[in-house]
C-alpha cells in the first residue's frame, strides 16, 4: 500500500511539474509577465520536491517510478495542450491538477503514517501544505 501511494504521489507530482513548466513556456496575452513568472514560482518548487519524493521511496526500500511511461500510468492528472489559451484557463487547468497532486500526497501520509514511517509522514505534511497554499494562490489567480 504504502510503495503504491507513494509511486502515485511521485507520479502526479512529477506530471504537475511537467505542466505548469509547459504553460510557463507558452503563456501569452497582456499579464503574460505575472503568469510567466507565478508559474515559475510555482514549479520552481515542485520541481525541488520530486528528488526528494522519489529519495523517499528509495529509504523505503521500493523503487522510484522512473520512466515517461511509469509515471504516465500512474499519474490521475490528464495531458492538457492549453497553447494559445487565456492564462486564467492554464490557471483553472492547474487548480484542478494540482487538487489530484494533493489527493495522492493525502493518500500517501495515511499510508506512511500507517507504516510508521514517521520522517516521511512529515516530509508529505509539509509538501502537502505548500500545495494548499499552490491552491490558494491559483483559485486568487483564476479569478
Amino acid at each position: 500500500m504504502l510503495e503504491q501511494a507513494l509511486n502515485k504521489a511521485l507520479a502526479n507530482t512529477f506530471a504537475f511539474y511537467l505542466k505548469i513548466q509547459g504553460f510557463h513556456w507558452n503563456v501569452e496575452g497582456p499579464d503574460f509577465y505575472q503568469f510567466h513568472n507565478f508559474f515559475q514560482e510555482i514549479y520552481t518548487d515542485v520541481y525541488g520536491a520530486i528528488d526528494p519524493l522519489a529519495e523517499h521511496i528509495r529509504a523505503c526500500g521500493y523503487y522510484a517510478p522512473g520512466t515517461m511511461s511509469d509515471m504516465l500510468r500512474l499519474t490521475d492528472i490528464t495531458e492538457t495542450n492549453m497553447n494559445g489559451q487565456p492564462a486564467v484557463m492554464m490557471t483553472k487547468n492547474l487548480l484542478q491538477a494540482n487538487e489530484l497532486v494533493i489527493l495522492s500526497l493525502y493518500q500517501a501520509y495515511q499510508a506512511a503514517e500507517n507504516a510508521k514511517e514517521l520522517g516521511l509522514a512529515n516530509f508529505i505534511q509539509d509538501r502537502i501544505d505548500i500545495h494548499n497554499k499552490h491552491s490558494w494562490f491559483l483559485k486568487s489567480q483564476s479569478k
